[in-house]
């Protein structure tokens, strides 16, 4: 079982291993600077699209010069990978804080990671259309792995810790499973609808939550 904790560990680490930067943000300024850009690609990106974020728009928006953009990202492909691994850490974060706050008993958490998830397509700049990435390439973080995997394994980590047990790859699969339903139909709630269609919205807190129950039988806490 130790094998498989080591594993989603390291996992866990794939996806920010996998952002390279022209210059590592070693001081404080740098990682500012960094944050800045990020911020202006995530306005572009609420504004119009993932087709307005240029380097040159980037520069502007975080008054910048175009050479600074450049120092810390080679491309706009690796400065868009660097803001969906923002996304999925401060998605991740928050679903921690949901989880520690949560009533006891299995699964009463789901309604919180999904209503965070909702909440970040309407209010987080630009979250709607890049997400984690997975609406340019399902292996935009990690080529060697999905997305929903590097999130399912998040999860099963924090099932493991919540309920004092180390996840095996059945565990992981099923979470898995759920992820995929529910970025599947959480996409199509956010397709036409900045809001987001709340049929499509509780029709994937129905189904994962019966999928999860069903599958992964927890104890109480």
């Amino acid at each position: 079982m130790s094998s498989m904790t080591d594993e989603l560990t390291q996992e866990r680490a794939l996806a920010t291993d996998k952002v390279v930067m022209r210059t590592e943000p070693i001081q404080q300024r740098s990682a500012e600077r960094i944050e800045l850009l990020l911020d202006a690609a995530a306005a572009l990106i609420a504004e119009d699209g993932i087709d307005g974020v240029t380097t040159s728009a980037v520069a502007a928006r975080s008054k910048s010069s175009v050479g600074v953009v450049y120092r810390y990202f080679p491309n706009i492909q690796t400065l868009l990978r660097a803001l969906a691994v923002r996304n999925m850490e401060r998605y991740v974060e928050r679903v921690k804080e949901n989880v520690v706050n949560s009533p006891p008993g299995p699964w009463t958490s789901f309604d919180g990671t999904l209503d965070i998830f909702v909440e970040m397509n309407r209010n987080e700049p630009g979250f709607r259309a890049l997400r984690f990435g997975d609406v340019i390439d399902q292996r935009f973080l990690n080529p060697e792995m999905s997305n929903n995997s590097i999130l399912a394994r998040e999860f099963a980590r924090q099932i493991g810790e919540t309920y004092d047990f180390e996840p095996d790859d059945d565990l992981v699969f099923h979470v898995e499973v759920a992820v995929e339903i529910a970025n599947g139909l959480l996409g199509r709630a956010f397709q036409l609808d900045k809001n987001g269609d709340e049929r499509f919205i509780e029709s994937t807190r129905a189904i994962c939550i019966d999928y999860l129950r069903s599958n992964i039988p927890l104890p109480p806490p």
